[in-house]
């Protein structure tokens, strides 16, 4: 029995590997192994407001816009989000293509990523989720920001999510 057993470790071992169990999630591989003094992070404070400015500025925080898209009543949000899916595909093409480094000099490496049924379900949840709040989890703070307080059950129902995803990741379709 203990020989079955030990022929059944050495057989996961050959086939899956650490890194490429990681690899596969593409989690943890692209670490900065730099040390920046702690002042160093108002930097991404800055970014993120001036973000939250341009979301609210642009409408794109607006409960009654999303209504519109979701009812495919105007192109405002589709042609905002297939923008940033446009520039977002030339900048990974571009980073590929010319092996562009970080502002620091490191370099980035994307790696391949399978398409499996776990993609469909988690967004077919973040889509519903979307769709009940009125709210994409990426503007929550501006909303809150702007005074829309009961978006707060909204950041707690993400970070609640996140947690049971946390939780269950192992037992998931990856």
């Amino acid at each position: 029995m203990e020989t079955s057993t030990n022929f059944q470790q050495t057989e996961f071992q050959e086939t899956n590997t650490d890194f490429e169990v990681r690899s596969l999630d593409t989690m943890c591989i692209n670490e900065s192994q730099l040390v920046h003094p702690w002042w160093y992070n108002f930097k991404y404070l800055f970014v993120g407001i001036l973000f939250g400015i341009i979301l609210v500025k642009s409408e794109l925080v607006s409960w009654f816009r999303m209504q519109e898209m979701f009812r495919f009543q105007t192109f405002h949000m589709y042609g905002t989000l297939g923008s940033a899916v446009a520039v977002g595909m030339l900048s990974v093409w571009l980073i590929k293509k010319f092996r562009i480094k970080t502002i620091y000099g490191e370099e980035i490496e994307i790696h391949p990523k399978k398409f499996n049924k776990g993609h469909i379900y988690g967004g077919l949840l973040f889509g519903f989720g979307w769709a009940m709040a009125g709210a994409c989890p990426g503007p929550l703070f501006a909303l809150i920001g702007t005074g829309a307080t009961v978006i707060i059950v909204a950041l707690l129902s993400a970070i609640a999510g996140t947690w049971v995803y946390g939780l269950l990741r192992d037992k998931l379709p990856h």
